[in-house]
Formats: structure tokens, C-alpha cells, sequence
């Protein structure tokens, strides 16, 4: 089991994030924490647009707290603020943690063993066993396919491409935390082993900085009759994660969905240990 990195801390969460459209455009935006989540706030989120708007919430199929709104032309400046109470803990882990076999498998967790969009388990379900295929089945096989994603992908900011998939990210090697996720996850599917997409907040908490804030991609396995975090882009357990939302991939859980164009003007994301605020911070 892991150890803990310390006492409990309070992480202050939030975006400021600008887009412009040329048009009424409706969005659905996913970017407030998880339901299951909520009670270990302890500043609740404070959301605002500028200009003024209204919103309704709905949930989607996999729980996840949906937005939904109309911008109107020219800038939309969205912003949100929160705290929560975490434990402190860096991620959970237990080598010992097998995986279960299909037939035992909980029903919710079926969805995870197929393809999806971004996660060709067709194309390449040989190549996953030629390459985990000898490893004993468990958290060490698991592990293993975060080291190879890990290894085999250069993380390049500069050449993020939104329509990328897993087998694309094999093929070319050169990625963002999206495509580290969608290629660990591809590979687990192919092993019959269930894994999703988490998108949610990852501040710089017990590391070093490494550069500007963003939302984070990792990826939840099923093992042990539990979900277990693995992050295959940094590849060790971190502390602080704030789950935002999760799915079969990336196309399950977009930032924001606009039912037409927009332009980014503005992306600021923060997410930081209050008792260690880094300089800077704009809120």
C-alpha cells in the first residue's frame, strides 16, 4: 500500500478561460467537479460568465456534471473557483491487486472493455499481446503498459492534435496527456482489462513546477474489484487529484462542446496547495 505524503491540505481549483463565436452558439461545458466529490469541498464552486448568463446542469450517462448555456457573439469570459479538503495522500496503489476475470466482472464496468473512438482495440489488440501478452495478469501487467506508454510517447505540448488516437499515438510517438491516456487505456481493453478516461485537475503538488497549469488527462483501471489511478504521461503517484469527469475517452468528456465555432482567447487553469501557494496565482 502506499505511504502518505502528510497531513490533510486544502487545494484551491479553478479556471479563467475566454472563447469568442461568431454567432448564438449553445455550449455544454464539463468542467465542475464530479457529484462524489462534493462533500469534501470546502469552498463550494463559484461559476460566472461575463456577460451574464443563465445555465442549467443535467448529469450524462457516466454521472458527470454537464453545463449547459448559450453564448452569445463576440467574447464569453468563463470563470470558477473552489476548494476542497484532501487527505494528502499520494494515489492509491497495491501490487497485489489482480485483475478479475470477464465473467466477474461488475455490469458498469463492460462499457471499458470495448473500442471507442480515440481507443482502437481492433487494431491493436495483437500487437498488446505480443507485447503484455507474457506478463502474469495483475497490477505488475498493468504497470508495465503505463512504463511502455510512458517510454514510448514524447510529450510535446506543441503538437497536441485533437483528432489523434491511440494507434496514431503509437505510430508517431509524440503526444499530450489525452493520447498517453487513450493508448494505456487501448492496450489495457485489448488485455480485457477495463480502464476509462478521467479528465480533472492535477496541481504541482509535491513535485516541481514543471510549467503552466492545465486540466489533466489520466486513466482509471479496474482491478481488485476497485478503480486504481495509473498516469501514465508523469507515470508515479502524485497527490491532489480532483476527478472532473470521466468516460470511454476524450470524446466522452470534452471541455467544452460548442454546437458551432469558437475561438480560445484565454486559458488559465489553477490548482495549488493553499498552505503553499506558489507566486503568482491569479486567485
Amino acid at each position: 500500500m502506499n505511504d502518505m505524503s502528510g497531513g490533510r491540505m486544502r487545494i484551491r481549483f479553478g479556471y479563467d478561460i475566454t472563447i469568442t463565436c461568431s454567432m448564438p452558439t449553445p455550449l455544454i461545458c464539463l468542467m465542475s467537479p464530479r457529484v462524489d466529490q462534493l462533500a469534501s469541498l470546502t469552498v463550494p464552486e463559484t461559476f460566472q460568465t461575463d456577460p451574464g448568463l443563465p445555465s442549467t446542469l443535467y448529469f450524462d450517462l457516466f454521472g458527470n456534471t454537464c453545463r449547459r448555456m448559450i453564448a452569445p457573439p463576440g467574447d464569453l469570459r468563463l470563470t470558477s473557483q473552489a476548494e476542497i479538503h484532501a487527505s494528502g495522500e499520494i494515489d492509491f496503489s497495491d501490487p497485489t491487486a489482480p485483475e478479475l476475470p470477464i465473467a466477474e466482472l461488475p455490469d458498469d464496468t463492460l462499457v471499458y472493455l470495448l473500442g471507442s473512438r480515440y481507443c482502437e482495440t481492433d487494431r491493436l489488440s495483437q500487437l498488446a499481446w505480443n507485447l503484455f501478452g507474457q506478463i502474469p495478469p495483475g497490477w505488475g501487467r498493468v504497470q508495465a503498459i503505463s512504463d511502455l506508454v510512458n517510454s514510448h510517447i514524447r510529450f510535446d505540448y506543441q503538437l497536441a492534435r485533437p483528432t489523434r488516437t491511440a494507434e496514431q499515438a503509437w505510430e508517431e510517438g509524440v503526444g499530450v496527456c489525452r493520447d498517453f491516456a487513450h493508448l494505456m487505456i487501448a492496450f489495457c481493453r485489448c488485455m480485457n482489462i477495463p480502464a476509462r478516461y478521467v479528465n480533472g485537475y492535477l496541481g504541482d503538488i509535491g513535485v516541481p513546477v514543471t510549467g503552466p497549469m492545465d486540466f489533466s488527462a489520466w486513466v482509471e483501471v479496474f482491478l481488485g474489484g476497485r478503480w486504481v489511478t495509473f498516469d501514465p504521461r508523469n507515470n508515479k503517484r502524485r497527490i491532489g487529484r480532483i476527478r472532473v469527469a470521466y468516460g470511454r475517452d476524450a470524446a466522452d468528456v470534452p471541455l467544452i462542446h460548442s454546437f458551432g465555432p469558437h475561438v480560445l482567447k484565454n486559458f488559465t487553469v489553477v490548482c495549488y496547495d493553499v498552505a503553499n501557494r506558489p507566486p503568482g496565482q491569479p486567485f
